[in-house]
């Protein structure tokens, strides 16, 4: 018998969400936390986005790739509580929708590459490095898969157990 999995289990005998995918939402979601920081600076919001982001556009396309991180945080808040169930099936597709987000983000550090006429500074470096982490996670991870399957699983015993 293998318990090396039990601190991957709830109270209430759930698989809880890896710390890893909270990373990668928020590394998928990185330009709402900039304009969110931004807020916090009451003499030039401006600046630190800029600092971030040179090119409005490229902000601009990070906020809209960054909802879709927020949507998905919000199937994981959902899959925690497990209400509603219309969220089911869109949960039992976040593996997918993860690396589709994560292509998105490539893109979108592609053309924040080009914008900067492909020189090379230590954030898109750092940027790619944990976008080639974050999709080797979503390949190998048993975390995750049995996180995802979980929901799934709770729904499969609520149809035995119903008779059906």
């Amino acid at each position: 018998m293998n318990f090396g999995h039990i601190n991957w289990i709830d109270d209430n005998g759930h698989f809880k969400p890896p710390i890893m995918l909270y990373l990668i939402l928020a590394f998928i979601a990185r330009g709402w936390c900039v304009f969110i920081a931004s807020l916090t600076q009451a003499s030039d919001r401006a600046a630190l986005v800029a600092l971030i982001y040179p090119q409005k556009s490229d902000f601009l396309l990070a906020l809209a790739a960054g909802a879709g991180a927020l949507i998905l945080y919000a199937l994981v808040i959902a899959e925690r509580k497990r209400a509603p169930r219309w969220v089911r099936p869109i949960f039992n597709q976040l593996k997918w929708l993860l690396v589709l987000l994560l292509m998105i983000d490539g893109g979108l550090l592609l053309q924040r590459l080009i914008h900067n006429h492909f020189l090379y500074t230590w954030h898109f470096g750092l940027d790619a490095l944990f976008l080639f982490w974050s999709l080797l996670y979503i390949a190998s991870s048993k975390h995750l898969s049995y996180y995802l399957n979980d929901w799934r699983n709770d729904a499969n015993m609520a149809h035995i157990d119903s008779g059906k």
